[in-house]
């Protein structure tokens, strides 16, 4: 893989995961955005016949849920359960997310681990007693320094990032010798440039670091919504803590070791920019002082943008995806954020360009390229695909500009995550073989009976169909349900087997559809958009 930071031992699967999500309340738009990224770059690996594991969860302890639970007159767990089993779980089935794995920090099989792994790092004398005080934001579930802090016009200290008054808490804790890994992280991030992406984030940290890191206070003692510290249940693990570990308990972490062997460490790890530090600095040191391996890239996406504010709940800016996919549908959804949006750039949404861009480019161009391909099959050939019978220059041109998409977007999305670059190498393609119709002009061809004009129409049409059938197979981590539509159309699934099973790496591979394929024209892959909804 390029640019990642280690490289693993070993493990065999490609391993991705996103953060594991706060439950204080139900998902919007931003963690629907990290969650599609991962799926589709799992989507990709798997498509190049890859073992993969794919991770998601909910993060369910700490001072924020408790406080929401109490706000609703409910005990925590069970408004994590009904959260998870209401709104988290269902928006991921809803999204078309193949994870391998949801896990939640509340569950016994990572909960006893935490505790393991604490101990551990107690026994080897990486954690002492101390004590602390400093301005806390419950939002972050974070100390802040006093330099992070934005100022209100009343002089009130505020989180940079929520917008909200922080609290000062001073209570004994248990510490974390996170200034002693410094050194280790600045030699690390040195020989290993890519583990940060992307480079204005990488910078960030490193800046970070080489000022000095302080010891990391890793229990709270005044509540009890967490996991207790072993050695003295009057402390429970602080959340961040806790949170990291999930994606080493939900591989078989002190439990599984065949399991554990084959997949740890992620190969990346997803994360929003806010968290970057918990994932750079805090999670990397743990590894560190357990022994354990590093992973290979963390990779930071940006914020989604309504009005100038990050998207959030607490910003009162949070969007349902529901309220897009009702009227955009679900791989519309899916294929506009990344295509949109430069993955680790921030991102403004609008439902006008999110229209602009669907008619466009879905309907316009892709959907109704897949349109006229089929029609004319039908009409010309009784929807049975013909051979190319003499390629020419322009026919050439289009397999090189297949091979071309292919080796762009195999690059840029399974390697880069660079998925916008991905998606236009794809679309930049789309556009070619539109062009290649329009020139070409088979309808004019059509018309001349002869055997020389027909062939002449079989090789346009082969030529388009067996782009298209290359498109569906890029395509379908991104859209899957639109790819499997037009592999059928095409009567690849007949003749070819499951579009799962087609290698990504392959699909420039010219002349796999054979002639005789069954080509049908089906719904309408890009229903034109009705007026946005009140």
């Amino acid at each position: 893989m390029a640019a990642t930071g280690t490289e693993k031992q070993g493990a065999t699967a490609f391993y991705v995961s996103t953060p594991i999500y706060y439950v204080n309340d139900a998902p919007h738009l931003g963690h629907a955005y990290t969650t599609v990224a991962g799926d589709v770059l799992t989507r990709w690996h798997r498509q190049r016949g890859e073992k993969v594991w794919y991770l998601t969860g909910t993060d369910e302890h700490g001072q924020k849920i408790m406080r929401t639970a109490e706000a609703n007159d409910v005990t925590p767990q069970a408004w994590c359960d009904k959260l998870v089993e209401e709104a988290w779980k269902p928006l991921w089935e809803h999204l078309n997310i193949a994870n391998d794995d949801f896990i939640r920090t509340t569950e016994k099989r990572h909960t006893d681990r935490v505790q393991e792994f604490v101990q551990d790092l107690y026994d080897k004398n990486e954690i002492y007693k101390g004590g602390y005080e400093g301005p806390y934001c419950v939002g972050c579930e974070e100390y802040k320094l006093p330099g992070d802090l934005i100022e209100a016009e009343d002089g009130t200290k505020l989180c940079p990032i929520h917008k909200k008054p922080v609290e000062i808490l001073k209570e004994e804790n248990y510490f974390f010798k996170l200034s002693e890994y410094g050194p280790k992280l600045l030699e690390f991030y040195e020989a290993n440039p890519g583990f940060i992406q992307p480079e204005s984030a990488r910078n960030e940290v490193v800046n970070f670091v080489r000022q000095g890191l302080q010891d990391l206070s890793i229990s709270r003692s005044t509540f009890d919504w967490g996991v207790p510290v072993p050695w003295d249940e009057k402390h429970v693990i602080y959340v961040w803590v806790d949170a990291l570990l999930n994606y080493a308990t939900a591989v078989g972490y002190g439990a599984n070791q065949e399991k554990f062997d084959e997949t740890f460490p992620a190969d990346v790890h997803l994360v929003g920019k806010d968290i970057l530090r918990f994932h750079a600095v805090i999670w990397p040191a743990m590894l560190m002082a357990q022994g354990l391996p590093l992973p290979g890239r963390i990779a930071a996406n940006g914020w989604l943008m309504v009005g100038g504010e990050k998207m959030s709940k607490s910003n009162l800016t949070g969007i349902k995806p529901q309220d897009l996919t009702s009227h955009f549908g679900v791989d519309a959804y899916r294929w506009y954020f990344l295509r949109a949006i430069a993955f680790g750039s921030d991102g403004s949404f609008s439902w006008e360009d999110f229209s602009a861009r669907y008619t466009s480019e879905l309907a316009n161009d892709y959907g109704n390229l897949a349109s006229r391909v089929a029609a004319m099959v039908g009409k010309y050939f009784d929807g049975a695909l013909p051979a190319a019978t003499a390629p020419g220059d322009a026919e050439r041109a289009v397999q090189e500009g297949l091979a071309g998409a292919v080796a762009a977007a195999d690059l840029e999305i399974g390697e880069e995550l660079d998925f916008q670059a991905g998606i236009l190498a794809i679309f930049d393609f789309v556009k070619q073989v539109n062009g290649y119709i329009t020139e070409q002009e088979p309808w004019k061809v059509a018309k001349d009976e002869s055997p020389e004009g027909q062939a002449r129409l079989a090789t346009i049409l082969y030529t388009a169909a067996e782009s298209l059938r290359g498109v569906a197979v890029l395509l379908n981590s991104v859209m899957p349900e639109t790819s499997q539509k037009l592999w059928e159309s095409l009567g690849a699934e007949a003749s070819l087997g499951a579009l799962a099973d087609q290698r990504v790496q392959d699909a420039g591979t010219w002349g796999l559809l054979p002639e005789g394929s069954t080509v049908t024209k089906g719904a309408v892959l890009f229903p034109r958009l009705e007026e946005k909804p009140a």
